[in-house]
């Protein structure tokens, strides 16, 4: 089967959507139920109808991804893998993503569905890997033309570089300080961006189109696209400013109202927004022992309370895996999807819609999550379009910076990596002051591993300024700033309690700094206060201690306020700039640094 097709090389469609001026394998099928469906089509086609004749019903094909952030490449270490369960209830994990693989995937799905839409579910880009990063996400704009994606929610790493950068983006032009990186005029995206419930603060109206339609021989689906209300949150200020997130739920009720209005009664919500599967296993029957059962977290609540008029969601953001059907407000059973990350893999749901009610045959609706296996052909565009950027990316990205001896993972409460970070912060930061105590990192910066298998020619241990990159893409600058003792204990506190109670964002810290996690323990009691000391003594709430973390933290994100209140600020490069500087400083071909133990952090469970 031909891993891509001339049609491919071609534009499909001029861009339909356009920001305001104000913006300048082994698998689980989940089933609603096995309903038989009058003259049900099996291909794409009515059975007994000739051709041009359509019957009353008429499968769609929803293929979709979401949380891809610029992984062209395969992703590497635990980041391009998945765990899939067997038969006989144990697990293995599967090498899995890259777009070269991802594209086949999608191409072969196709086949035989004549009626077929590829949709995202938001975090296409930002927080990427150099290969994209550098360039702006270019690049991956490029390949998800010529994945021929149909339409995507924003998230809130489309918000990273500003409503500005999101327009190039869509609309296309040479980004505004670095010019264009080719001889050709970055072209923009073919498909529409949806963002319902972000608005210009000033005009109140959304910077993006609301939603979308499909349409193909009287066949029409709506997309509503929201990203998560939380947004400004996660992201820098400078990149929501003048921007407000209104509630997802609301949001998608009223444009499903506009849709119906319109005469689109089959609507498919994309709401970047996620929760979290009872297993990691992207295979694991979500439904058992009952409908929505295995899965908790924000999305749940979501879908109990959208509109029975909206037919399915997919959703993103958690990177985890799910096919599962929640109840609607109804009671009805509505499938609801998310394909983990990094395009590691993709979901394919049939829609079955009649052509008499103009809506989806929801009893007839079946998903399932399908693995971006590596043993396909390579698409031969992607692997051009890669080869393209690599090749103006490699002066830069092939640059050693430093050796480890293993893998050095971000997983864990406490990671290895999260250690090695704030560690490079406390070291970068006493070279800005010598009086710098300790270092905080937030895990969600750090967005890979440190493997110790070569990704490229040079060889194994070696750790790349591209693989740096990968580690920590967001250019957040090392800021210095004057806390209380009673300040400090105050931030670790707020680590499970707060906007983190639900779902605690523990911090990585810098040699020297240990407490005591309790999870018996409830709220802000879970951090054991007596247990908080820096080199072995006690935190004294009265006396002053300066504090290194990057620039986000400092600014209160992540929902850490009281990181916000230091005083006495310094700012110095960017986080990745001390990351090398550390590496440089402390490893070398016949030294590489170790992993660290990640013992800073005494967990009681």
């Amino acid at each position: 089967m031909p891993a891509t097709s001339p049609a491919h090389h071609q534009r499909r469609r001029r861009r339909t959507n356009r920001l305001l001026a104000t913006a300048a394998g082994l698998v689980t099928a989940g089933a609603l139920a096995a309903a038989a469906l009058p003259g049900s089509a099996s291909a794409g086609e009515s059975k007994g109808k000739p051709s041009g004749h359509p019957g009353r019903y008429q499968d769609v094909q929803l293929l979709s991804f979401n949380d891809l952030h610029g992984n062209l490449e395969p992703p590497a270490g635990s980041s391009g893998r998945v765990t899939e369960l067997q038969h006989d209830g144990t697990t293995k994990t599967v090498d899995a993503g890259g777009v070269e693989y991802l594209a086949t995937h999608l191409r072969e799905a196709r086949e035989g569905n004549r009626y077929s839409i590829t949709a995202a579910g938001g975090d296409m880009v930002g927080a990427s890997p150099l290969l994209s990063g550098l360039f702006h996400d270019e690049p991956t704009v490029e390949a998800l033309n010529q994945l021929d994606l149909d339409v995507t929610s924003v998230g809130n790493h489309e918000f990273d570089e500003g409503a500005a950068e999101l327009g190039r983006l869509q609309n296309g032009g040479c980004h505004s300080t670095e010019g264009c990186y080719t001889d050709k005029e970055f072209e923009g995206a073919d498909f529409p961006y949806l963002a319902a419930n972000v608005l210009d603060e000033k005009t109140g109206k959304p910077i993006l189109k609301p939603y979308w339609v499909w349409k193909k021989q009287g066949v029409k689906v709506g997309f509503i696209g929201v990203t998560l209300e939380g947004t400004p949150d996660i992201v820098s200020a400078e990149g929501v400013k003048g921007l407000s997130f209104k509630d997802e739920v609301e949001t998608i009720d009223k444009y499903a109202k506009v849709l119906q209005r319109q005469g689109v009664k089959s609507i498919v919500a994309l709401i970047h927004e996620g929760g979290f599967p009872a297993s990691t296993a992207y295979n694991y029957d979500c439904d058992s022992p009952g409908a929505g059962d295995g899965i908790s977290g924000p999305i749940a609540d979501i879908a109990k309370n959208v509109t029975p008029q909206v037919d399915a969601l997919v959703t993103g953001h958690t990177h985890n895996a799910y096919v599962c059907t929640i109840p609607d407000p109804a009671g009805k059973p509505r499938m609801v999807t998310s394909a983990a990350s990094f395009g590691r893999l993709y979901t394919d749901t049939t829609l079955t819609y009649d052509r008499a009610t103009g809506d989806i045959a929801r009893t007839a609706v079946k998903s399932a999550n399908h693995v971006v296996t590596r043993d396909v052909p390579k698409a031969p565009d992607m692997t051009a379009l890669i080869d393209k950027w690599n090749t103006l990316a490699a002066p830069i990205g092939n640059r050693p910076i430093g050796y480890v001896s293993a893998d050095i993972d971000r997983n864990g409460t406490e990671s290895p990596l999260g250690d090695l970070i704030a560690d490079a912060q406390l070291a970068y930061g006493r070279t800005l002051d010598a009086e710098t105590d300790l270092a905080l990192m937030n895990p969600g910066g750090i967005r890979a591993p440190l493997t110790y298998t070569a990704s490229g020619a040079e060889g194994d241990g070696v750790v790349t300024y591209a693989e740096g990159f990968t580690v920590q893409p967001f250019a957040n600058t090392v800021n210095l700033q004057t806390f209380t003792g009673a300040q400090l204990i105050q931030v670790l506190k707020e680590q499970v309690s707060g906007a983190n109670a639900a779902a605690p964002k523990i911090l990585q810290l810098s040699d020297g700094l240990t407490y005591t996690l309790d999870l018996t323990k409830a709220g802000a009691d879970r951090v054991v206060t007596d247990s908080i000391k820096l080199n072995g003594s006690a935190i004294d709430p009265g006396a002053t201690y300066r504090v290194a973390t990057n620039s986000f933290l400092a600014g209160g994100g992540d929902g850490f306020p009281t990181l916000g209140q230091g005083t006495d600020d310094l700012v110095g490069e960017d986080d990745l700039t001390a990351l090398e500087q550390y590496l440089t400083a402390n490893s070398s071909a016949t030294n590489p640094i170790a992993p660290p133990k990640a013992d800073r952090v005494t967990v009681v469970q």
